[in-house]
């Protein structure tokens, strides 16, 4: 059974920064693609990084890329997602996710998802 579980999140003011970290069990995490994804209150879930199983192919929203930084530590099992001059609409739950293959950025091509860890970004 595969296992995802973020933590990092918490509450930050505009300008701040996070590191999020997301610690895989259940199979072998080196073989697999990850990605980080959120959801607003009353949005839908969105993507905003993955990262393929070598770390060799990254792909970021548009939106936040040189905010956003997705890393991966396979001999840890951890996928980390540093976030920087944090907005407040950046405020969402922040969730990983795991798919076999390759690196993907639609939430219908993850298999596996964690439960989230909330971040929220004052003004």
């Amino acid at each position: 059974q595969v296992q995802l579980v973020e933590s990092g999140g918490g509450l930050v003011q505009a300008g701040g920064s996070l590191r999020l970290s997301c610690a895989a069990s259940g199979r072998t995490f080196s073989n697999y693609a990850m990605g980080w994804f959120r959801q607003a209150p009353g949005k839908e879930r969105e993507f905003v990084a993955a990262i393929s199983w070598s770390g060799g192919t990254i792909y970021y929203a548009d939106s936040l890329k040189g905010r956003f930084t997705i890393s991966r530590d396979n001999a840890k099992n951890t996928v980390y997602l540093q976030m920087n001059s944090l907005k407040p609409e950046d405020t969402a739950v922040y969730y990983c996710a795991t798919k076999g293959g390759v690196v993907h950025t639609s939430t219908s091509a993850y298999d596996y998802w964690g439960q989230g860890t909330q971040v929220t970004v004052s003004s």
